[in-house]
């Protein structure tokens, strides 16, 4: 073979999973694209968001009878030592670290606060929902390059029913303030391997599984 050609065959596997992700679907939703090649540019993700039922470490620096394990409650707050019903659902580590820290500036002089988030649920706004034909439909807390092929082992896969190929994403987009709905390829990518079906999701992401008609 030559180099030509050889540069050719090249160029033509690289650019295969971009050709298909640009297929048109049935349903004439759009794809997202593959994420093996978004996953190239992947890095930390958004500040985690406190959400109810997170179980949380306080730690004081130097002051550590003023630390504590707690558990949001349902009502999304937290009771620390000299600290009563702080409100903590929808803030960050950071910024609760800092309420904290003014809060027991009263007691003690220029404290050193940490919080570190050790079980975590997350807010409504960062859950992952997948409904429908599935072996266990759930709310699955959602995390920094999450991709649906970890949601869908999350909740056991499709049904025995499913029609994967029929199944839609559902994303609010923030810049638009519009909701998208995007086509998903679960059974090419659970039950063929089709890697180029797998796709970053976003928090608050809603993933619907519909049944076969037959």
């Amino acid at each position: 073979m030559t180099i030509q050609r050889r540069i050719a065959a090249m160029i033509a596997v690289l650019l295969a999973p971009f050709a298909l992700a640009a297929c048109s679907t049935t349903s004439g939703a759009p794809e997202l694209p593959p994420a093996s090649f978004v996953a190239l540019q992947e890095g930390p993700g958004e500040e985690y968001v406190i959400g109810p039922l997170d179980e949380l470490t306080i730690f004081v620096w130097r002051n550590e009878e003023l630390g504590a394990k707690v558990q949001v409650r349902p009502d999304g707050r937290i009771t620390t030592p000299l600290i009563q019903d702080m409100p903590a659902v929808g803030k960050t580590p950071t910024m609760l670290a800092e309420d904290i820290k003014l809060a027991l500036s009263q007691y003690i002089e220029d404290p050193l606060v940490s919080v570190i988030v050790n079980k975590f649920a997350g807010t409504f706004s960062q859950q992952i929902r997948i409904v429908g034909a599935t072996e266990k439909p759930a709310s699955i807390p959602y995390r920094a390059n999450m991709t649906v092929l970890d949601a869908m082992i999350a909740v056991g896969g499709l049904s025995e029913y499913a029609s994967g190929n029929r199944a839609k994403l559902i994303r609010f987009e923030k810049q638009s303030g519009k909701q998208t709905e995007y086509s998903l390829r679960l059974s090419d990518l659970l039950k063929e391997g089709d890697s180029s079906a797998n796709v970053l999701l976003m928090p608050g992401d809603v993933i619907i599984i519909p049944e076969s008609a037959f």
